[in-house]
Order: structure tokens, then sequence, then C-alpha cells
């Protein structure tokens, strides 16, 4: 998605660094490891801009804390499991059009930087 339509904002959460159980094998599931969210949001922000007022702007805060504490609450098998859940959380939200999350699994594999799977959701628009 590289142009927005008229009166839609893009919300970058971006490196947002957390520890949680990951992972199949006995020493990931007995440890914690560090994983890196990044989400994209996209919203109708019309009525934001005109009146200049927080209850009309899609809550980013609110949608980290939920994240935060669902990954710091949890104990997760799968990549996607995770990703989803996450994507899951963040369309809870009705204000959101599109949204897309990618979990890094850093040093997941050898000689690689990280793993990472990015799935996304678009709700239906109303005509």
């Amino acid at each position: 998605m590289n142009t927005l339509a008229p009166g839609l904002a893009r919300i970058r959460i971006k490196d947002l660094r957390l520890r949680t159980y990951i992972g199949i094998n006995a020493d990931e599931i007995r440890n914690q490891q560090d994983i890196l969210i990044n989400v994209i949001i996209l919203y109708p922000a019309a009525d934001a801009v005109a009146v200049n007022d927080i209850e009309q702007a899609l809550n980013y805060r609110t949608i980290t804390k939920a994240l935060i504490a669902h990954v710091e609450g949890n104990r997760f098998a799968l990549l996607e499991r995770l990703t989803q859940e996450l994507l899951d959380i963040v369309m809870q939200q009705p204000q959101v059009h599109y949204a897309e999350v990618e979990v890094d699994k850093p040093h997941a594999l050898r000689f690689a930087e990280s793993v990472s799977i990015a799935l996304s959701a678009q709700r239906e628009q109303s005509r």
C-alpha cells in the first residue's frame, strides 16, 4: 500500500521489543526470547484532523498496551500464531480499515539476523 486513500492515516508502530516464550524446542519453551513487532494501521483520520481532538483519533497507545499484555502474558509455539493473534487485537478496533503485523524472531536461524512472519487484514467497506 504505497498511496493512501484521501482521509486515511497510516500509523506505524516500529520495533516494539518484547520478550516471550516462543518456539517448539525444549530450550525455547523454557526460556523467554526477544521478539520485534512492527505494525501498520490505516484508519480514517479526517475527523481527527478537522477537530484536533483525541476522541476522534485511533488510540495507538491503547492498541500497543494490548499487544504488550498479550505477548507477555502468553506462550506461543509458532510465529504464525503469535502474529495472527496480534493482528486480531489490532482489528478489534472498528476504526481500522487495514492492518499489517510483522513479528521478527532475532537469531532464530544460524547466520541470519532474524526470521519474520507478516500477516495482514482488511475490513470490508460498506458502500
